[in-house]
């Protein structure tokens, strides 16, 4: 059985989705996001000061530790995904690559890069990460998620293939995809969607059959 979505347009496309939802969902999302791990290190930090706690002290430090590093991870990922920093024409491949690979440890997924090495623009780069992140939320199980690029004709085409036991393509997705304002379901797969609608100003588009959701953007030149 296979669904499919085609969504197409930039931000003044979507026109059942106010920018203030948008970015409403996309903080919502952001803060759930970095909220465990932040807690996570509060939550080290006080059985590191309970005195009746001293023989956990080293699974206090790991979790302190482990956690920063999750929390510092997301917030770099986040600042080039959806921040102005990423205010420059161009990234370079290389960075736009590990930012990828430090979300990936902390998910289910594999990674797979199959694009090439070089500067690309920065709404390719940003369409590239935020594709990776669908793709990772696609395989709840765990599974594969190749990433691939090529230029055609100027433009750049992105396609990231999902391949998993239960890989899924949630409602929520398709509908961020399409433009539409969210309907039931979790926001957090929503807004990363509707938001990577609104930044590629080409065609976004998503398939799914049999334990795999393929994922593919244009980027005109």
């Amino acid at each position: 059985m296979t669904s499919s979505t085609a969504a197409r347009g930039a931000l003044s496309d979507l026109e059942s989705v106010a920018p203030a939802e948008l970015a409403s969902r996309l903080a919502s999302k952001l803060c759930h996001d970095f909220i465990s791990p932040a807690g996570a290190i509060v939550s080290g930090l006080d059985l590191l000061n309970d005195p009746a706690a001293t023989d956990m002290r080293e699974d206090a430090m790991s979790l302190i530790d482990q956690s920063a590093r999750k929390l510092v991870d997301l917030l770099t990922f986040a600042r080039i995904a959806y921040g102005a920093s990423a205010g420059a024409a161009e990234l370079d491949g290389a960075e736009v690559e590990a930012l990828v690979r430090r979300l990936y440890a902390h998910s289910k997924a594999q990674l797979e890069w199959a694009v090439p090495a070089g500067a690309m623009p920065r709404a390719a780069a940003q369409a590239l990460l935020n594709l990776a992140q669908l793709a990772a939320g696609a395989l709840p199980l765990g599974g594969s998620a190749r990433m691939s690029l090529e230029v055609e004709g100027g433009g750049v085409r992105i396609e990231v293939v999902a391949a998993g036991p239960k890989a899924r393509l949630h409602a929520e997705v398709r509908e961020g995809l399409e433009g539409r304002a969210q309907g039931d379901g979790l926001p957090g797969r929503w807004a990363p969607a509707a938001y990577l609608r609104a930044i590629v100003a080409g065609a976004v588009e998503a398939e799914a059959a049999d334990d795999r959701v393929t994922f593919r953007a244009t980027i005109p030149a």
